[in-house]
């Protein structure tokens, strides 16, 4: 009679904690995801070049992949319940310190709290372990898509900080975002648990970030998430301002259409990961990687508004949310349990790090003659043909083997 009841509450647990550590996914990414609605003010306030507003937007990515490195190898000895609260904290202050820098309209304290916004983004590679200890191996492509899902936090930024500035003004707006950080914080810190079946890993964490990096699988997979996410974070930050370049839109009817986008995405990564478990993440991210290369295509083509261009936006969202789902769980299914925080530090340090050089790209080939971004998303649709055809060809058939 004891093992319904023992099994009633691992599920309990697995739901309140998978729940607990998406939304902390979240409403970290709405705050990673502060600056790029309001591109377009900063752009006008101070006057900033394509280059410079690429910058901006940027800049906050690179801590946030770089970052994971060093969070996910630290998640695998204190675990997800400690380390979710810390950088939640953390990254409060800087919130409310670009707000500062915004109103002193200073470029260059911009660019500096912002980069140490990025905090905020590293807890991606505190969330995948932490979900991946809950879960057995044939579910975690499940759990690891659901816990992605937390990456609609760009989709709430994009919606409501425009909104809520036009609501409260744009220092009120700021400082509710810090508040929600940190009493998520709070909320974490009491009502999350890490799971049973969860050990820390007490090595070094130098050695256990080379011992990662001697595994195949972590750059097999660093090159995937690399175009699968970096393609996501890249639009969701470059959105506003491509929307105002090419279609003239306004500072809140780009932060609409960029959260629709971001849905798209966020609704396609659980997919990605169920199809994954199913059929095999080889076939999944092959699809979703042939279908971005398509959409990068057709993009060039300017398909007007409402409907052409929106659907476009929408299926590019589809296919780069469901080759993130497949790609992580390819890492769960893969990654030594003891690695699983490691691993996924670089690989999601990779996806961060290809959504940062994208917005520069696409900064510097802008065509202002002509309000095109041709170049920038031909590059785009060559970068998915090569991350196709590595996954097709380059992976070998049992590279479990490889990462044993």
């Amino acid at each position: 009679m004891t093992t319904p009841t023992t099994t009633a509450v691992d599920l309990t647990g697995q739901t309140k904690n998978l729940l607990l550590a998406t939304w902390a996914f979240a409403i970290s990414f709405w705050a990673w995801n502060m600056i790029a609605p309001l591109g377009v003010r900063y752009t006008e306030i101070l006057d900033l070049s394509s280059t410079e507003k690429s910058v901006l937007v940027a800049v906050p990515v690179i801590v946030g992949s770089v970052g994971r490195i060093v969070t996910g190898a630290l998640t695998d000895r204190y675990g997800g319940r400690v380390m979710f609260p810390i950088l939640l904290v953390a990254s409060a202050p800087f919130v409310v310190l670009v707000a500062v820098a915004g109103n002193m309209e200073s470029f260059p304290l911009l660019l500096l709290f912002g980069f140490f916004l990025g905090i905020a983004g590293t807890t991606f590679a505190v969330g995948i372990p932490f979900a991946n200890a809950w879960f057995t191996k044939d579910r975690r492509g499940f759990a690891t898509g659901v816990f992605g899902a937390g990456m609609g936090g760009t989709a709430l930024s994009a919606f409501f900080t425009p909104r809520m500035v036009d609501w409260w003004g744009y220092t009120t707006t700021h400082v509710l975002v810090a508040v929600a950080l940190v009493a998520t914080a709070g909320l974490v810190r009491v009502a999350m648990t890490d799971s049973p079946a969860w050990s820390p890993n007490n090595d070094p964490v130098v050695p256990k970030l080379a011992a990662a990096a001697r595994l195949p699988v972590t750059w097999q997979m660093s090159f995937l998430y690399a175009v699968a996410f970096g393609g996501f974070v890249a639009f969701s930050t470059y959105l506003p301002t491509y929307l105002k370049d090419v279609y003239d839109f306004g500072l809140t009817e780009a932060g609409t259409r960029t959260s629709g986008f971001a849905i798209a995405a966020v609704v396609c990564r659980p997919i990605g990961g169920v199809l994954a478990d199913k059929v095999g993440p080889r076939v999944v991210a092959a699809v979703a990687f042939a279908g971005a290369a398509v959409m990068a295509v057709v993009l060039t083509f300017q398909p007007p508004t409402e409907i052409p261009a929106g659907l476009s936006f929408v299926l590019m969202a589809g296919f780069l949310g469901i080759g993130t789902g497949a790609v992580f769980t390819w890492v769960a299914q893969l990654s030594p349990p003891e690695r699983v925080g490691a691993v996924t530090g670089i690989v999601g340090a990779a996806g961060g790090l290809g959504g940062f050089f994208p917005p520069l790209v696409m900064g510097a080939t802008y065509n202002e003659a002509e309000h095109s971004y041709t170049i920038g998303l031909l590059l785009l649709c060559l970068v998915a043909a090569g991350a196709l055809v590595f996954t097709l060809l380059g992976i070998r058939s049992r590279p479990r083997r490889a990462a044993r």
